[in-house]
């Protein structure tokens, strides 16, 4: 999962990207990198880090230009290294930068085709890389010196028709332009906004409806499945559906755990998403839980809380914050590598005692993953002297991988995998351990947007919307995921903390 936003305005872009970067932080801590363009020169800032590491005074003074784009990443399919930090820039034809949410999962045979067939060279492991490729080749073979929004159009169905997988893509076309598109299917969220000065229209595409907020301009519209934008240097904003209609599947997970609740995705409030999920849960306890005494309900903070927090409400049960969070420790589902996560788990947050002793404490998250967090959490919340400790999950069990942008790993690190509600149960050491119905958790989405008929579920449901998921793609990226496989990258990675240092790319146009 990662963040991404492009603006083009009638002033200096540099410091609106990275405050829109920062908002959408929560997408990705591994990297961070800001492209923009000016007087016919890019200039590009990324390295590992958070986005207030990675930009100095001295970075920010060197991104001119009224034109840029942005992103924060977290790896999925790729590894943690410096190389992979986005915007990825290819100077052939007219210099095109380009950020990318998602996942590609032909981007095997995409890289084969560029090599053999296009004389293009890919230099990481990043899908992102094999999509701004396809892209500049689709756009070489126009064969044109300028370009309009037409022939961008006309390069982006090609796009469509070579690529499969979930996909937000921003990208900037030196001299020309920012483009924006969506997977056909929907499944990677992505919002353009605009507002007006004096000087003309100016406007912002992002990951969330948060940026947008933040940033000072009105959401228009989520962009479309198969929808693509342009906005011209000059100001003028284009859109074009060019890829064929597929069923519409917005990622369901982006309304459990990864957007900001202030966002609006596809309509859907994630806010009220998770109060409805809390709902259900809560109608599901009190169904089958009728045994148990419940003296207090503690979310884990932060994103259980909404969801904690209705659901003591519909149980008439008294809701407490049983935990402190420490706010300079990053999200740890996006941390590469168990043995960082599990420490973590633990400066991350501290039980407060007195509101665990002698009771029988119903603790709520989110979901569970690897269930390295929970089972922790659960230890402590025993340590600060809890009597029983029962667990109620907001989403339902994590089965299988995701391929389509978030790091929900090989099957084998997936704790509910192959084990029961009981076994998972004595894994992490509950008392006892409720899931969410995945009905529910479906319907509680859908009650914000009813036009929306399905979502892409298939860490729950093992279903993969795209129809080409085949045993031997989801035993290749489970080969690239592995923890130990990504920590034996880190180990070996000799890379210099920053690979780009503003760089200057001078062009004719």
């Amino acid at each position: 999962m990662c963040g991404i936003i492009g603006i083009a305005a009638k002033s200096s872009v540099n410091q609106l990207i990275s405050d829109g970067l920062t908002v959408l932080q929560h997408r990705g801590q591994d990297a961070a990198g800001i492209a923009t363009y000016d007087n016919g020169r890019l200039f590009l800032r990324k390295s590992n880090g958070l986005v207030r590491d990675v930009f100095h005074t001295r970075h920010m003074l060197n991104l001119r230009g009224r034109m840029g784009i942005g992103h924060v990443r977290y790896p999925t399919a790729g590894v943690s290294s410096n190389a992979e930090a986005q915007p990825f820039y290819v100077n052939s034809p007219y210099g095109i930068t380009l950020a990318h949410n998602g996942n590609l999962t032909n981007s095997a045979q995409l890289k084969q085709e560029l090599f053999e067939d296009e004389l293009r060279h890919i230099n990481t492991e990043s899908d992102s890389e094999v999509l701004l490729n396809v892209f500049a080749h689709e756009l070489q073979r126009l064969g044109k010196l300028r370009i309009d929004a037409n022939d961008i159009f006309s390069a982006v169905r090609r796009v469509y028709a070579r690529c499969s997988g979930g996909f937000a893509v921003v990208a900037m076309i030196t001299g020309v332009g920012i483009v924006a598109f969506r997977d056909s299917y929907g499944i990677r969220p992505i919002v353009f906004g605009k507002r007006s000065t004096a000087d003309g229209d100016e406007y912002m595409v992002a990951s969330e409806s948060v940026a947008v907020d933040a940033l000072g301009f009105e959401l228009v519209r989520d962009i479309a499945p198969g929808e693509v934008i342009f906005i011209s240097k000059e100001g003028q904003l284009h859109t074009q559906q060019c890829a064929e209609s597929k069923p519409f599947s917005p990622c369901i997970f982006e309304h459990v755990y990864f957007a900001r609740p202030d966002s609006i995705i596809d309509g859907i409030s994630v806010h009220k998403a998770r109060m409805r999920m809390g709902e259900t849960l809560a109608a599901k306890i009190a169904q089958e839980w009728q045994h148990h005494e419940i003296d207090v309900v503690i979310p884990i903070p932060d994103t259980a809380r909404t969801a904690a927090l209705e659901l003591s409400n519909a149980l008439d049960v008294k809701y407490r914050e049983g935990f402190i969070k420490n706010r300079y420790i990053p999200r740890t589902f996006i941390m590469p590598g168990q043995a960082l996560r599990r420490k973590s788990v633990r400066q991350k947050l501290n039980a407060i005692d007195l509101e665990f002793e002698g009771k029988n404490v119903l603790l709520v998250d989110d979901s569970i993953v690897r269930g390295t967090t929970s089972g922790q959490i659960i230890e402590m919340a025993r340590e600060a002297g809890a009597k029983k400790v029962y667990f109620a999950s907001a989403a339902p069990p994590v089965r299988y991988p995701n391929v389509y942008g978030i790091d929900m790993p090989t099957s084998s690190e997936l704790i509910a995998c192959n084990r029961s509600v009981e076994e998972i149960c004595k894994e992490i050491g509950a008392d006892d351990l409720i899931y969410q119905d995945l009905d529910d958790l479906v319907e509680a989405a859908r009650r914000g947007n009813e036009s929306i008929t399905a979502f892409e579920q298939s860490c729950f449901s093992g279903q993969y919307v795209t129809g080409d998921v085949s045993e031997v793609y989801l035993k290749r990226i489970s080969s690239l995921r592995a923890d130990d496989a990504r920590e034996g990258h880190l180990a070996n990675d000799d890379s210099e903390g920053e690979i780009y240092t503003s760089d200057e790319v001078s062009i004719d146009i």
